[in-house]
């Protein structure tokens, strides 16, 4: 691969050649290297200026070096970047000799006999000029192609509208490509491939489609228990559930369901996904293999208040306060949760009346807590004395409530 004096080397290399060519075309004819709107005194006259007036990234390869780096962003292979160069030939003389027009000859003659920059030329540029010596352009694989632009009177104008002040010459454009410039940053080749192993299987990616309890469609799903996974797709020879990236256990898979047993996790909305491993490598059974994975499905695992006979729920402190003519009750209210509670997780205690009239709700949002724990005290303020129904909400998961009946029923508190 080149170096980052590989730019310069192809502008000295279509000087050196043009120059040749037009001197010997045309008596006196230079090849100059400066900008069009350089003084008179330093253009060829006559003769030809090559001026690089834009740089182009190549579509063909600008992608090929992908990737260049492992994961950890460790260099494999050292980046390259390809670019095409765009060139303005303007040429200079005697217009009564037609000495622009013989030198416009000569340019587009040489450049379409010889298109290709060689590696012989590209040497002969950098003996010519010094500064270029360290330049490695002559042993790059990919040799500089040159092509006509065919710009037209618009584009032309423009191009020329750019440099202040100054007439048009008569002038075309060129193209040179590829040029690959490479970093010079060290990589790490890996070691060759040894022993190839091919795998070839039918692609059949899992696809989760519902996530239910295993006692019933209707039941929340609580902490330790089974689900029951529905889809399409989901038996394999090797069938594992992830919840939120952990194993669940006691799996057992049909092709469109799949059960399993619940690791231990906080209450409230998670992803579950199965996957289907593979066993690759030599020797047998070699190195799990992630395989192919399914849609990551969520669902609520739901808090409960424990129950040791009746339900786990203690209230202290108890006030009163009227306000005539209504009296008002208030309590810390504590309640064992399973499963245990984040510290980081939002947790609410709310009431609802069970029998009146005109029945009252409230919801008493729980403070910051430092660690993780499965028992919640809130104090509960100003509330109308009478009975309620409990439940907890922990990150938006509401615990369940017994029905006797039609109604509901516990868990219940009397303030």
């Amino acid at each position: 691969m080149s170096n980052h004096y590989a730019i310069a080397t192809v502008t000295a290399t279509i000087q050196q050649l043009l120059d040749k060519a037009v001197g010997k075309d045309v008596v006196g004819a230079t090849a100059t290297m400066v900008s069009p709107d350089a003084p008179s005194n330093v253009l060829p006259d006559p003769g030809v200026n090559v001026f690089l007036y834009q740089v182009t990234p190549n579509a063909a390869v600008r992608n090929e070096d992908l990737p260049t780096r492992r994961a950890d962003a460790a260099l494999v292979q050292r980046p390259r970047v390809g670019i095409d160069l765009h060139y303005l030939l303007t040429v200079y003389g005697d217009a009564a000799q037609f000495e622009p027009q013989r030198v416009l000859g000569s340019v587009v003659r040489t450049l379409h006999e010889k298109p290709v920059l060689t590696r012989v030329q590209i040497d002969a540029a950098r003996t010519a000029f010094p500064v270029l010596t360290p330049s490695n352009l002559s042993s790059e694989v990919e040799l500089v192609k040159l092509t006509q632009l065919p710009l037209t009177l618009e584009e032309l104008s423009k191009l020329w509208s750019v440099f202040f002040q100054t007439k048009y010459q008569l002038s075309v454009a060129y193209l040179g490509t590829v040029v690959l410039i490479e970093g010079e940053a060290p990589f790490a080749s890996p070691l060759p491939v040894r022993l190839r192993k091919l795998y070839v299987e039918t692609f059949r990616e899992p696809v989760i489609e519902q996530v239910v309890a295993a006692s019933g469609d209707d039941d929340p799903i609580l902490d330790g228990s089974q689900i029951r996974i529905r889809g399409q797709r989901l038996a394999g020879d090797t069938v594992d559930v992830l919840v939120d990236g952990a194993l669940a256990t006691g799996v057992t898979a049909a092709d469109g369901e799949v059960t399993a047993t619940l690791p231990a996790l906080p209450a409230g909305v998670h992803g579950v996904q199965v996957q289907h491993p593979r066993k690759m490598g030599i020797p047998p059974p070699g190195i799990d293999h992630p395989g192919v994975v399914s849609n990551v499905f969520p669902f609520v695992l739901t808090p409960t208040i424990r129950k040791n006979g009746a339900y786990d729920i203690l209230l202290s402190n108890q006030t009163t306060k009227v306000v005539v003519p209504d009296t008002f009750d208030s309590a810390d209210v504590t309640i064992t949760i399973d499963p245990i509670v984040r510290e980081s997780q939002r947790v609410a205690f709310i009431f609802n009346e069970l029998v009146a009239t005109k029945a009252h709700a409230y919801t008493f949002v729980g403070q910051a807590r430092s660690v993780d724990t499965n028992t919640i005290t809130i104090r509960a303020v100003d509330v109308v004395p009478g009975q309620y129904l409990v439940r907890v909400q922990v990150d938006g998961a509401d615990s369940p409530l017994d029905v006797t009946g039609n109604a509901y029923s516990d868990p219940k508190v009397t303030l």
